[in-house]
């Protein structure tokens, strides 16, 4: 037999070229799963700002509402706060108003009262309807 010297190395060369078409291919596997992993990424991360924008323009509105609805509940707790201090007012006016009318007519029974106790005195007599002694 001849020695075969051009196929063993043949042999090896087609090898070494299967492993280097091997590893080309892994290579442009790998960097395609990058870029689609990239791509991914930037993906996500260009929504995450969308919902963040989102969430902070609906934050900002719902803040801003709320901040009206405040401030008008407040002016209104403020007018009624006023109505009510009015009412307390008037009622203390209306109060003084009937103690002077009572202190008035007490003055004005005491003094009816003196006066006909002054006419009893000086006529003499006793009023019919006295409690004062058991008759």
């Amino acid at each position: 037999m001849l020695p075969n010297f051009g196929l063993r190395g043949s042999k090896s060369r087609d090898e070494a070229l299967a492993r280097v078409n091997q590893d080309k291919t892994f290579s442009r596997i790998q960097a395609w799963e990058e870029t689609e992993k990239s791509k991914v990424l930037n993906k996500y991360a260009k929504a995450v700002v969308k919902i963040t924008a989102w969430e902070n323009t609906r934050n900002a509105t719902a803040e801003t509402v709320l901040k009206k609805d405040e401030e008008k509940l407040e002016r209104r707790r403020a007018v009624y706060l006023e109505k009510m201090k009015n009412m307390i007012a008037e009622v203390h006016r209306q109060a003084e108003e009937m103690r002077a009318a009572a202190k008035a007519m007490k003055a004005q029974e005491l003094l009816r009262i003196e006066d006909v106790a002054a006419k009893f005195r000086s006529e003499g007599y006793m009023p019919n309807r006295c409690l004062c002694f058991g008759a």
